[in-house]
């Protein structure tokens, strides 16, 4: 069984929304709100070496296939397959990019052979998959800040427990959580 890990950037309320740009009024908070410090991010790195594939959801998969190509540090999961959830999307231009109907392919793709898959912005698709008991670990970098609305990590759907794997803080006030979902 290959690992569904969902990666992302949430607020202390749990807004996982436009954390580099986008629709969300803070758009960028990651980076405008709270100082750098290379340490809390460096799970990033680690994330795109590990993970064998990376699973995304179409408005994630729109926001990232005109930019992350043209971009070098992004060149492992350039060059790794990716599969997008979409009822709609047709002949994905990202290069090795296959689409998936329905969350049955998903848990497919999961029993198969290979190594981790990693999800990457994808709110809506992460909350199905919660859901549909698909997730099996959480990579969290928490920001010390509140955005009040957006698109949320958790949506109230999914039930269960987790068992806190890896934690750091950093100087800046984000915490490092990683959970391992226990079914």
């Amino acid at each position: 069984m290959r690992p569904i890990i969902i990666t992302a950037f949430v607020s202390l309320d749990g807004v996982m929304d436009s954390p580099g740009g986008g629709d969300h009024p803070r758009a960028g908070w990651t980076f405008k709100e709270v100082p750098f410090v290379a340490e809390a991010y460096e799970m990033k790195g680690t994330e795109q070496l590990e993970a064998s594939a990376m699973l995304l959801g179409r408005q994630s998969y729109d926001e990232f296939a005109p930019i992350w190509p043209t971009m070098a540090e992004f060149a492992e999961y350039n060059a790794m397959p990716k599969y997008v959830v979409s009822s709609t999307l047709e002949d994905p231009e990202w290069t090795n990019t296959h689409v998936l109907r329905s969350l049955d392919e998903v848990a497919a793709l999961r029993e198969g052979e290979g190594g981790p898959i990693i999800v990457h912005g994808s709110a809506k698709l992460g909350q199905g998959l919660a859901a549909a008991g698909l997730v099996d670990r959480y990579h969290l970098l928490v920001f010390p800040l509140t955005l009040g609305s957006g698109k949320r990590l958790f949506d109230g759907n999914a039930t269960g427990t987790m068992k806190l794997v890896v934690q750091a803080a950093y100087d800046n006030g984000i915490i490092k959580a990683v959970y391992d979902v226990e079914y």
